[in-house]
């Protein structure tokens, strides 16, 4: 705040960067849709859990083969007989609505609804009570917590804030190098950070200052600039976390699930080779739709409209003063953690493990350079993940992925020599676009990637060649602000609208689809991923 010089009130200083900390962002007022479906959303849950728990009586679930069920769910079906295990089905498939109506409509707190959702499978005896509370203890829980503690770290230190005013000084000279920047720096963060709401935090004070140095104000005084500078870091956050298998926990979920469906190991170099060109050219693809199709910059949005902005992020990087030897020891702990996750091949030691190494030498008294009260770690977020990973137990537990899949090709009567291009076209679509309904990529990833890897199964084609490119759809959630934490984040901004990110979003959403269906023709070929003649 500054003090008004005439009447000696505060008044709001845009270029502070203390106003754009996550928790000090305005609440953005819900529109009337989003009211009413908070409203339908609790009643609408339970008409839906009590439907289809109790009261169906669904034929795909009553007529599936038992001998094509996964070891898991054999297990159970032995253990309880067929007309239990049907009984869990039916269960398991109204939480799940349930669920799914609670997250989309936000008639309850995300992390309330995942308590909600893990009880009820403890309640209704779909999962024992070992396994559904054990969810909080999953590796990739693990990663995103000790991935927090090590972004506390840097933010703590000053690094990435240095970082990435150095950067912006050094080459964004004017508006189109800004921009260009961000690109850049997003996907330099995504290789250490695994959390994209770590990465959105980091930024958000850094773009919303200069989005007001070029005029955007937010709310009635939006403009092209602000909102493409908003929903192109938007996109980069997310796009460039699918550049690494440890861009996000959902990657590294991912990998797990595939790993441990083929017996191979998904490793950080494989990864990042398939994605790393792609993830670089959809981000420069959304830099020039932005700035050339749909928030083209007006010539005066192209010049700085605050006297002295720039300057002021000059300022604020000189008061940073030299590099001290906190942050270089944070340097060089993310240097080690990143060259260990990139020779993950040579020395096998998971991204978990290396995360926490990693994190245990920041916290060392003495040795370290961030105190545990410094950490920030957003426990409703890794409570709204534990019940996405108790759900997912739910599905395997219930086998309900495979037998909906089953019951669903049986019925369009496809045949089992479906040429494979149908099914990577279809699976890759399905799993890009489930983005517009779904809140959690973890969710997702759980539903998703077993079911092509099912398909896969049933039609005799290698797993990689499915459920791998599949997998490399997971972090395409930036079109609507439910879609994801960092969505939902960045719309507090009230820098653009609905239709806004919705033109801009879906129209990335379907050229990455596009993409990934010619990269499956050709890059993925040549990597050996997918199988010659895929048309």
């Amino acid at each position: 705040m500054e003090i008004d010089k005439t009447s000696g009130t505060k008044t709001f200083d845009p270029l502070d960067m203390s106003h754009y900390r996550i928790e000090k962002l305005p609440k953005r007022r819900k529109s009337k849709l989003e009211h009413w479906l908070a409203l339908a959303g609790i009643p609408l849950a339970i008409v839906a859990f009590i439907y289809f728990g109790y009261l169906s009586s669904l034929g795909f679930l009553t007529d599936f083969d038992a001998d094509s069920l996964t070891a898991a769910a054999k297990k159970v079906f032995e253990k309880i007989g067929k007309e239990g295990f049907i009984r869990n089905n039916h269960l398991m498939l109204g939480i799940f609505m349930a669920a799914i109506i609670l997250w989309i409509t936000e008639a309850i707190p995300n992390y309330l609804t995942s308590l909600i959702l893990i009880i009820s499978l403890v309640l209704t005896g779909v999962l024992p009570e070992k396994t559904a509370y054990a969810q909080l203890g999953h590796p990739v829980m693990w990663l995103n917590i000790m991935s927090f503690i090590l972004a506390s770290m840097l933010v703590t230190t000053g690094v990435a804030k240095r970082f990435a005013l150095w950067f912006i000084l050094k080459f964004g000279k004017n508006a189109s190098t800004i921009f260009i920047s961000f690109i850049v720096i997003n996907l330099i963060l995504s290789a250490f950070i695994s959390a994209t709401t770590a990465k959105a935090a980091i930024l958000l004070p850094i773009f919303m200052v200069i989005a007001a140095i070029y005029g955007a104000k937010g709310g009635d005084g939006k403009n092209n600039f602000g909102r493409s500078i908003v929903l192109q870091n938007l996109l980069n956050i997310n796009v460039g976390a699918g550049a690494f298998v440890t861009g996000s926990g959902a990657n590294l979920l991912a990998a797990a699930l595939i790993g441990g469906a083929t017996g191979q190991t998904i490793y950080f170099a494989d990864w990042m080779t398939a994605m790393f060109p792609i993830m670089l050219g959809l981000m420069f693809t959304g830099y020039l739709l932005a700035m050339r199709v749909f928030f083209p910059l007006r010539p005066e949005e192209r010049l700085p409209q605050i006297e002295g902005g720039m300057e002021r992020l000059r300022s604020a990087y000189r008061e940073l003063g030299k590099i001290s030897l906190s942050e270089i020891k944070s340097v060089i702990i993310f240097l080690l953690i990143l060259g260990f996750w990139a020779t993950d091949k040579l020395h096998g030691i998971s991204a978990t493990a290396v995360a926490f190494v990693g994190a245990i030498v920041a916290l060392l008294p003495g040795v370290g350079v961030v105190k545990w009260n410094d950490v920030d770690v957003p426990w409703h977020l890794m409570l709204f993940s534990a019940g996405a990973y108790a759900l997912g137990s739910g599905l395997e537990a219930t086998d309900l992925p495979s037998i909906s899949v089953n019951a669903f090709f049986d019925n369009l009567g496809i045949s089992e020599n479906t040429p494979f291009w149908r099914l990577y076209v279809l699976l890759t679509g399905v799993m890009t676009f489930s983005a517009l309904l779904f809140q959690s990529k973890t969710m997702r990833t759980m539903i998703f990637i077993p079911i092509a890897i099912g398909v896969a199964g049933r039609f005799g084609y290698d797993v990689l060649s499915l459920a791998l490119p599949v997998a490399f759809m997971i972090e395409h959630v930036y079109v609507l602000p439910y879609n994801s934490k960092p969505a939902a984040l960045l719309y507090e901004t009230d820098q653009y609208t609905y239709a806004d990110t919705f033109k801009f979003g879906f129209s990335m959403m379907l050229i990455s689809w596009l993409i990934i269906i010619l990269a499956g023709q050709t890059w993925f070929q040549f990597l050996g991923i997918t199988p010659n003649g895929l048309f």
